[in-house]
């Protein structure tokens, strides 16, 4: 039974059985309280559920891609919780989970802020259920996704504004079922954080 975190959009947590069914779900589509709701949210799962910690067997994390300060709350709770129960940790590719289920070409796309979009595409499903990621993700402004995204008329547009730990849940049961690789451990950004550490000691004059 796996805990699912997810902060790429809003916040959504989730617990989801080795059969793929959704024990429990937490969702809030505000882009700016992940870290007051995240807690209360993953209590609220594990109550709903009537499960203890003990119950899980993993933990996955959304690993975007997604804005620096909403995306790291999400990951690092993950990463915390893992730890502190002894959990093994599946990061995931977000728009992977969002494209699970898909059959046709689909161009998933999620706000990016800034007049820019997440993108990535995906040619359908593999023998096993899996979607087929063909680009991406990458970066684009809204007006430049076309120009940018390779074939683009041959894909269905998702523009997505939420995303469901359910689904990430869902995903990892079944990629971790066919022995598949997950997502690597860093987040995808895909831009730089809009505050950096100085190159060196400001000057102080008199």
């Amino acid at each position: 039974m796996f805990l699912a975190i997810d902060t790429s959009a809003g916040t959504s947590v989730a617990i989801v059985d080795v059969q793929g069914v959704v024990r429990a779900e937490c969702d809030s589509a505000d882009t700016r309280k992940h870290a007051e709701v995240i807690g209360d949210f993953i209590y609220g799962c594990l109550t709903d559920a009537g499960i203890t910690v003990t119950d899980l067997t993993g933990v996955v994390a959304g690993m975007g891609p997604g804005p620096f300060t909403g995306l790291r709350v999400g990951i690092v709770a993950a990463r915390t919780f893992a730890f502190g129960a002894g959990l093994p940790i599946y990061p995931v590719v977000t728009h992977d989970a969002i494209a699970f289920g898909e059959i046709e070409p689909v161009l998933i796309a999620t706000d990016a802020r800034r007049a820019e979009f997440y993108w990535s595409t995906y040619s359908g499903m593999d023998d096993v259920g899996l979607p087929l990621r063909a680009a991406g993700p990458a970066l684009t402004t809204a007006a430049e996704l076309a120009a940018h995204v390779p074939n683009f008329e041959h894909y269905v547009l998702r523009e997505t504004p939420t995303v469901r730990a359910a689904k990430l849940a869902a995903l990892a049961q079944l990629m971790k079922t066919h022995n598949r690789d997950f997502a690597g451990e860093e987040a995808l950004y895909l831009r730089s954080p809009d505050i950096s550490v100085s190159a060196g000691p400001k000057r102080v004059t008199a």
